[in-house]
């Protein structure tokens, strides 16, 4: 059997659960993850090996345990303590934003006074930004988790399965919006000019499923108030738990992801399904759900649908167009696709 070791001390605990979920009761490998604490209070880890970790940690935790595989979910700080671990290990990058790893020394330090700029000082001068592109290139691999980001030097890593789960019935049409309630990662404005301006009989109910705050927030209370009594409003203030947020996506009938291509990360321009992935794909996947995206998204998977002409009547025809999802994404399916492609490397 062999060994490989899960690294999650940063950001993206959603992406280390489905990870450990697609790994559970492989015959192959035996995973360790190792994971901060903020990671780790966000996972459910059902009784794997987990360990506490963090950057001044991690290389010790790592010695003598013969791993034949190490994985890091994120590299977006800890430069300098993940230079060390790729430069002693076979090493694999989930990698998220491709422009951001490719990005010169001169971009770097352009991008330091753009935003938060003691929290970018203390990566330059404390945890090694500048060793940031040699991070990327001493790895073995670099990872994508969307398929349309693969390319010679990234390679994709299937992770996303479709979960079993009784269907509810819903009486009202139920559309999920997936994601925090954010201008800059979705066009919200849009969305909330369309459902005021819907005009029928028929009962709707919209989830905005992520956290609101501010300006979409005030809007989101403003609007919930005037809608007639066959639309309902539900959205959050306070960040979702798990929970919940499993709730809904099971209930959902369609997701509407009205995704702004163009979005940022350091600074520095990336775009969805270009340079950088969207979670509403891994949505979709885990729940079995048909979404609707933008006309201009770059995508050629079925169950992604390009919106065209009248939004409400396009999602209500979808709520009701059956899709197999469990043929290709079953869990068997994509575990053995997962084990197939971590032996190549090993």
């Amino acid at each position: 059997m062999k060994k490989i070791a899960y690294i999650e001390i940063d950001t993206h605990a959603e992406i280390a659960q489905a990870f450990m979920d697609i790994m559970k009761g492989s015959q192959d490998f035996a995973v360790d993850y190792y994971f901060s604490k903020r990671i780790k209070d966000q996972i459910i880890d059902s009784n794997e090996n987990v360990f506490l970790s963090d950057s001044s940690m991690i290389l010790d935790q790592l010695k003598g345990k013969g791993y034949d595989l190490v994985v890091i979910g994120t590299v977006h700080r800890y430069f300098n303590t993940f230079l060390a671990v790729t430069k002693k290990y076979n090493t694999a990058i989930i990698t998220h934003n491709l422009n951001f790893t490719k990005a010169s020394k001169l971009n770097l330090l352009k991008s330091i006074f753009k935003g938060d700029v003691i929290f970018r000082l203390k990566l330059w001068l404390k945890e090694g930004l500048f060793y940031k592109t040699k991070v990327y290139q001493t790895s073995g691999s670099l990872f994508v988790l969307d398929e349309a980001l693969t390319s010679e030097r990234h390679q994709f890593l299937p992770l996303f399965y479709t979960r079993d789960f009784d269907k509810a019935r819903n009486e009202n049409l139920v559309v999920v919006i997936p994601g925090g309630v954010s201008q800059k990662r979705r066009n919200y404005t849009y969305i909330l000019k369309t459902i005021q301006d819907l005009n029928t009989d028929k009962r709707y109910e919209f989830v905005f499923l992520g956290k609101a705050k501010d300006h979409e927030l005030k809007k989101l209370e403003q609007l919930s108030q005037r809608v007639p009594e066959n639309i309902s409003i539900t959205y959050f203030s306070e960040r979702i738990s798990s929970e919940n947020f499993e709730k809904w996506m099971q209930k959902a009938d369609v997701l509407w992801c009205p995704i702004q291509q163009d979005t940022e990360f350091f600074s520095m321009k990336e775009t969805y399904g270009v340079t950088k992935m969207t979670g509403n794909l891994g949505d979709a996947v885990a729940y079995g759900k048909l979404a609707v995206f933008p006309g201009n998204y770059p995508s050629k998977l079925d169950f992604i649908i390009p919106e065209k002409g009248n939004i409400i009547e396009q999602l209500t025809t979808l709520s009701e167009t059956p899709f197999d999802f469990y043929k290709t994404y079953s869990r068997e399916v994509v575990q053995k696709k997962l084990e197939q492609f971590l032996i190549g490397l090993i």
